[in-house]
Order: C-alpha cells, then sequence, then structure tokens
C-alpha cells in the first residue's frame, strides 16, 4: 500500500505541484543554507535521562517542558498541559522510575486532554533512542479511538513549507487510523510540511501489527541518511532531502487523530496512556542497539540517573508541535 502522506503518494494523488512532488521538496528548499551544528571538544556528546525525577519541577529543571499550546496535532479545539505527565516507580523494582504520558477523550474537542512533552534542541547527527511501552488497549472506557504514540525529534516549522524544518518520528496508531484501520508503526523523516491545508513532503515507512508491550525505538542521522529501527531490527533508510538539516528537540507525544473518533460519551472518557523508561542521545556516532542497550546498563550500573555530554542550549525551542 502506498502512504498517502508519502511523496510518491501526492504525485499519484495528481498533486497540482506534480514537478515538485517528483523531486519531493518545494522550489524553495533548493535555496535554503543549513544552520551549523554545534560542537564542543570539551563534552563527550553523550546525553541520557533515566527520567528518574519524583516530581514536575524536577523534570522541567531537567530540560523538558510540558506543552500548554493548542494547536497541531490532534483535534481542533483539545486541551494541551491539563494530563501532567506522570512519574511512577516501576512496581517490580522499586530503585526504578517510568515516566507516564496520558491522553484522554469523551468524543468531544472540549472533552479531549492530550499531552506532549518536549526537551530543548540539541540534537542532530548521531544516535536518538528510547524505551517506550506502547499499549493497544485504553487503561479506561472503550477501544477504538484512533490514538497515535509517538516517540520523535524535531526542529521549529516557521512558516508553510519551511526549507529548514526537521524531522524524525515513530508514530504507533494501535487502532488506525489516516484512512486505515491497520494497526501499524509509521517510520518518517520529514523535509517540510504545510499544516492547512496539508501539504506534506516526508519519506515514510509502515511496520504493520501490534507493538503493545516494552520496545527500544532509535534512530540514526548522518549528513547522508536516516536509518530507523525497532527492537534492533532496520525498518527504513531516508536519504536525499529528507535528512535532517538542523538541530533538533526530543519529544514525547499522546493525541487523537481528529478524524474517527468514537460518538461522545459524556462523563466517561477513553483514557490512553505511554510508558517512558529512558532516552538517550549519542552526538556524531551511529550506534548499534547493542551498544545503545549497553551504555544505558552502563550508566545505570554507576547510579548514573542523568547524564549531559552536549553544547549548552541555545536555540529557540517551542513544544507545539
Amino acid at each position: 500500500m502506498i502512504d498517502p502522506r508519502s511523496c510518491l503518494g501526492r504525485a499519484l494523488a495528481g498533486s497540482l505541484a506534480w514537478v515538485a512532488a517528483l523531486l519531493c521538496v518545494p522550489a524553495a528548499a533548493a535555496d535554503a543554507a543549513a544552520p551549523t551544528e554545534p560542537t564542543s571538544p570539551s563534552k563527550d556528546g553523550l546525553w541520557f535521562d533515566d527520567l528518574a525525577q519524583t516530581s514536575l519541577a524536577e523534570l522541567q529543571a531537567a530540560g523538558w517542558q510540558i506543552r500548554s499550546a493548542p494547536g497541531h496535532p490532534g483535534v481542533a479545539g483539545a486541551r494541551w498541559g491539563s494530563e501532567a505527565p506522570q512519574l511512577l516507580r516501576d512496581p517490580a523494582d522499586p530503585d526504578r522510575h517510568w515516566l507516564r504520558l496520558q491522553a484522554r477523550t469523551d468524543g468531544t474537542p472540549e472533552g479531549t486532554a492530550q499531552t506532549q512533552l518536549c526537551h530543548q534542541r540539541r540534537l542532530w547527527r548521531g544516535t536518538t533512542a528510547a524505551r517506550i511501552r506502547f499499549n493497544d488497549m485504553p487503561a479506561a472506557g472503550q477501544d477504538g479511538d484512533p490514538v497515535i504514540q509517538t516517540f520523535y525529534s524535531v526542529a521549529p516549522l516557521r512558516h508553510d513549507l519551511d526549507p529548514l524544518f526537521s524531522e524524525v518520528d515513530f508514530e504507533y496508531l494501535p487502532n488506525g487510523g489516516w484512512g486505515s484501520p491497520a494497526q501499524r508503526l509509521y517510520a518518517l523523516s520529514w523535509q517540510t510540511v504545510q499544516i492547512e491545508p496539508w501539504q506534506a513532503w516526508n519519506s515514510s515507512h509502515e511496520a504493520p501489527g501490534s507493538l503493545d508491550g516494552w520496545h527500544v525505538l532509535m534512530h540514526q542521522v548522518t549528513d547522508s541518511d536516516v536509518r530507523m529501527y525497532l527492537d534492533g531490527r532496520l525498518l527504513a533508510r531516508h536519504a536525499g532531502r529528507h535528512v535532517p538539516v538542523q538541530s533538533m528537540a526530543m519529544s514525547l507525544n499522546l493525541w487523537f487523530s481528529p478524524g474517527g473518533l468514537l460518538p461522545p460519551s459524556p462523563g466517561a472518557p477513553r483514557v490512553w496512556q505511554q510508558d517512558v523508561d529512558w532516552v538517550l542521545h549519542q552526538a556524531g556516532e551511529s550506534l548499534s542497539h547493542e551498544q545503545v542497550l549497553a551504555r544505558v546498563q552502563g550508566l545505570r550500573a554507576q547510579g548514573t540517573l542523568r547524564h549531559d555530554g552536549l553544547p549548552p542550549a541555545t536555540l529557540d525551542s517551542p513544544c507545539n508541535l
């Protein structure tokens, strides 16, 4: 099946900008100059967060932002920020902690709350990974809403079809969505996008089937390609104009597709959750799945809950996309 959000899908759909669709790039992008990647010889390039914070204040002090700004993606008119992330102890190991995102909907915009957590814009070339638990069933209420469970790195969209926009994105759809009921994981690398009316420029791959439970998601970014992995298995390689051209911020987002919500259920919201065990970025190195796990295990064995070997954050890092 050809993804209608991909470049080929748009070209076959007969986009008016068919020449640009074949090139997978708006004309304005050809003249854009990429920013310079920040470097620091005194840093080891490793950033790690075990997400063992015990309060939201501590989480924010570690550089995380809880989104409150309205807008894309998700249900128009939904609230952002009213469902605060939860910081939980692992029931199987009281010395370990999780971060939990929670979103809810009663089928109406005013009864929908979505959750996004963003870090600072300091990630570009290298390896970015997270251990995440996806869920195929809601924690409460009726199943069936098109919920999107995500982990991605993204730069700001300054304007429609911004040629410097960059994003590498995992999106899990346990109940399908976007015209298909199929359960699947999307692995996408974006060049640019226009929100309204929707026009997307990306390379995408679909991995079908259930992913209920814990998984390690990882992407490697070099100056020539993006490689995306699920539990050490290569899902997709994207190249050309879909390789990020500037520093991005890590983001975790739990939201609902604006089309296909179940009928309204006043007083009986459907509640969805997504858990995160740890997140990691190693600048300038394409680590294997095994190397990532070894670094996490080594840091935990040393009692290191957070490690920051990246240059200081200097870029604006809005949490709104």
